[in-house]
């Protein structure tokens, strides 16, 4: 199948508070489709404010999918992501709807666009082990270890990304193959991708904008959405959930490890190394267009779509 005959699939990434929530919506009602989100921490359930999860009134205007399927005890994995995603890019396809994904969560893209390395299952007891190591010696240390073992992976993995040090490590420790060699097995993406980034070209514009939404967050009452997710009694700080921004922070002050003031500052500091991370990775796709801003855009996006379905 040549690439003009795979059906399309349009992919909305940008950075978090880039606007990308308002204008899928704008999107998905023009396509008259439904948008699937891309997003690891919007999975999880009772987890609504930090998240900035759509809201149900911006979810009662049409179909949402991949939002509030999990509790936060559990973990979501890319696998699992594009094990669901792909079933509902299909369904829609079949009702000659184009797939609208949605989010910012790089890892689920690219699973989508570059195929899904066949990764080991996890191990508990390595996972355990590393969580260990990861208390005493600090995430420095087994970034470290990282790069000797597995350059590559150590090269696109950010020492401040602990979760994803720990899985390379994992996998490491279980096949004794570095985790780069296993994305070099990838296969082929069925579809062919129009790949939209909405980002403001001024760094400051976005810096300003995660900044106010916490704010919003704060007044909106995140910290008694964390309150009430610690009082549940069985979550910790280890989970994937609750290393969500703004989640890990807030917990810290609840239990009195951080003031309020620090609370915040490291929260919004969190966001933007966040968004950071996000930039460094939506600059190496090719052929994606790039909106600096979402206003008066659609016409031009729904022109791009047009002319790639002929």
């Amino acid at each position: 199948m040549t690439l003009s005959q795979k059906p399309l699939v349009v992919l909305l990434m940008g950075p978090t508070a880039s606007g990308k929530t308002a204008f899928s919506l704008d999107l998905a009602e023009a396509l008259q489709t439904e948008i699937i989100s891309v997003d690891s921490a919007l999975v999880y359930r009772e987890m609504n404010i930090g998240t900035a999860k759509p809201s149900l009134a911006e979810r009662s205007r049409l179909t949402h999918h991949l939002i509030d399927i999990i509790d936060p005890s559990l973990s979501f994995s890319t696998g699992q992501f594009r094990d669901q995603a792909m079933p509902l890019i299909e369904t829609l396809l079949a009702q000659n709807k184009i797939p609208l994904l949605t989010g910012g969560t790089m890892l689920y893209f690219n699973a989508l666009t570059e195929g899904l390395a066949q990764l080991p299952p996890g191990n508990p007891e390595i996972r355990a082990l590393l969580e260990q190591q990861m208390q005493v010696d600090g995430k420095q240390a087994l970034h470290q270890r990282l790069q000797q073992i597995d350059p590559e992976s150590a090269a696109r993995i950010h020492m401040n990304d602990p979760q994803r040090i720990q899985r390379a490590l994992e996998v490491y420790a279980i096949t004794g193959q570095p985790l780069s060699s296993f994305f070099k097995q990838q296969h082929e993406s069925p579809y062919r991708f129009l790949k939209i980034i909405l980002s403001p070209t001024d760094r400051s514009v976005l810096h300003r904008r995660i900044e106010q939404r916490f704010h919003t967050m704060l007044n909106d009452g995140l910290i008694e959405e964390v309150m009430q997710l610690r009082n549940r009694g069985d979550l910790d700080l280890s989970m994937p959930a609750m290393r969500s921004v703004g989640y890990r922070q807030v917990w810290q002050y609840l239990q009195g490890d951080i003031k309020f003031p620090e609370m915040i500052d490291q929260s919004i500091f969190a966001s933007r190394q966040l968004a950071k991370r996000q930039l460094t990775w939506l600059r190496k796709i090719e052929d994606a267009i790039w909106l600096d801003h979402a206003q008066n855009q659609l016409p031009s996006v729904l022109a791009s779509i047009n002319a790639l379905l002929g």
